[in-house]
């Protein structure tokens, strides 16, 4: 990250420690008058006091803790309800209706070059000579 994109012109090119101790003004966004109103609310006036002010780190922390935190037994339940009601619109066990244009390939074909063999018909056809003769 870039920090100079972060601070405004002034402070950019100072070290971590400077920027630290530099006034909440110092960050590019924050006026002066929002500065001012977070001393009157919070008794903060640097960049390092707001970031160990109590309220900050605990929104923090729920941040990152929310990120992680596992599904309770009610999300897991609707999202079991969920699945089975896409299951029950989308059945993927639904065998694939037989007619006489479907052909089982036993064996996948390997890769060809399609402008040589299109849809893969003779490595097919090798293929399925080849598990005829290994299934013997």
């Amino acid at each position: 990250m870039n920090i100079n994109t972060i601070v405004d012109a002034e402070f950019t090119g100072k070290c971590f420690r400077d920027l630290r101790n530099a006034p909440l003004s110092a960050m590019r966004g924050l006026s002066t008058k929002d500065a001012k109103a977070l001393h009157e609310a919070f008794n903060i006036t640097t960049i390092g006091d707001l970031a160990n002010l109590k309220f900050v780190k605990w929104a923090s922390a729920i941040n990152v803790l929310a990120e992680e935190e596992c599904d309770t037994d009610e999300q897991a339940a609707k999202e079991t309800l969920l699945d089975d009601a896409v299951e029950m619109t989308f059945p993927a066990s639904d065998p694939i209706s037989v007619d006489a244009g479907i052909t089982r390939i036993e064996v996948p074909p390997e890769m060809v070059n399609a402008s040589t063999d299109h849809q893969h018909a003779k490595s097919i056809e090798a293929n399925t000579k080849q598990a005829a003769k290994a299934s013997k």
